[in-house]
């Protein structure tokens, strides 16, 4: 165990959630090890929750119901890969349990009230529109020219494959929970997508690690993203 490890344990449960457009396996190798480092860690699985609007009240509804099913007693950091990013400060909001701090995981900053679809290039929400059928967007991996997942090992990429949920249209049109965060926050950077966002974080003053890989990195290079957010954990 190093010594990041040390202090976390006993101290705090990392609550890791996946990205709404993926499911748990896509943040499994990075829990696994946090765990065998001896990092008090839970992995939230969301997959249910995001099938039908209103995507967000869902999300933090179920979110809030599996803490408590989960019977965590210790105080919580939050830590929020992609689209989980943004709504860190809504489900923060919805816990009676202490939450000390914040981590976005190569995610966009909250933009409180406001819906993905107004903080992204205009380009990608008519590329994006353009695929939706019957409501409903494609898969995440089919967002792109290139499949991200080719990034990742067979086994586990058929399985995040599977999980990939095909996501209301309208989850991108509903604006995000209007709830502020005044506490600790700290930011991982996985990926050059979201430096602006890093810089950000920099900017505000919050600790910052940045790990040179990708956006799923957290799936094929677990010991690196693991340092960096217990790093950043350990200071937030």
């Amino acid at each position: 165990m190093d010594a990041n490890a040390a202090i976390i344990t006993g101290m705090v449960t990392v609550v890791l959630m996946h990205s709404p457009f993926l499911g748990p396996s896509s943040m499994r190798p990075l829990a696994d090890e946090l765990a065998s480092d001896g990092v008090a860690v839970l992995l939230v699985d969301l997959q249910m929750t995001i099938n039908e609007a209103p995507v967000h009240q869902r999300l933090i509804g179920a979110f809030a119901d599996a803490l408590d099913d989960a019977g965590v007693a210790d105080e919580l950091v939050l830590v929020g890969h992609s689209g989980a990013g943004p709504l860190l400060p809504g489900f923060a909001d919805a816990l009676e349990l202490a939450v000390t701090g914040l981590v976005f995981l190569d995610s966009d900053l909250p933009t409180p009230g406001r819906s993905w679809r107004e903080t992204v290039d205009p380009a990608l929400v008519s590329q994006v529109k353009a695929s939706v059928r019957a409501g409903k967007l494609p898969r995440w991996d089919r967002w792109f020219p290139e499949d991200p997942l080719k990034l990742v090992p067979a086994g586990l990429r058929e399985e995040m494959r599977d999980e990939a949920p095909e996501v209301p249209w309208e989850f991108l049109k509903e604006q995000r929970p209007v709830v502020e965060w005044s506490g600790p926050c700290g930011y991982v950077l996985l990926s050059p997508v979201y430096e602006e966002a890093a810089a950000k974080a920099e900017e505000l003053g919050w600790p910052v690690e940045r790990v040179e890989s990708h956006h799923l990195a957290g799936a094929t290079s677990p010991p690196k993203v693991a340092a960096a957010l217990r790093s950043v954990v350990r200071r937030v």
